[in-house]
């Protein structure tokens, strides 16, 4: 017997999935989602409650960096954003 709770996960990450590539693409979204972006929202709720302001965002440009190193359906990893935001003073080379 499925709960609510499954059902409504499943439909939400694969429900639409015609292929075992967007199978795999909402696996990969529900794993992001729980491991990154529940917490980010609870914290950025915290923040927001204590009367702070609270900027939420979500990057997913594929750093060229990462052709011939990550396959084609990474977008950006976790801290990607780092190297765009703040340069990439220490890196030199192919990296």
């Amino acid at each position: 017997v499925k709960s609510a709770v499954v059902d409504g996960l499943y439909k939400e990450y694969i429900g639409s999935a015609q292929s075992p590539a967007q199978v795999r693409d909402g696996l990969l979204e529900a794993m992001g989602d729980s491991f990154f972006v529940f917490s980010s929202i609870e914290t950025a709720r915290y923040h927001r409650d204590a009367g702070n302001p609270v900027y939420f965002y979500e990057f997913q440009h594929r750093p060229s960096s990462a052709e011939h190193v990550l396959p084609k359906f990474v977008k950006a990893d976790h801290g990607a954003e780092i190297a765009f935001v703040f340069g990439k003073p220490f890196l030199a080379g192919d990296v």
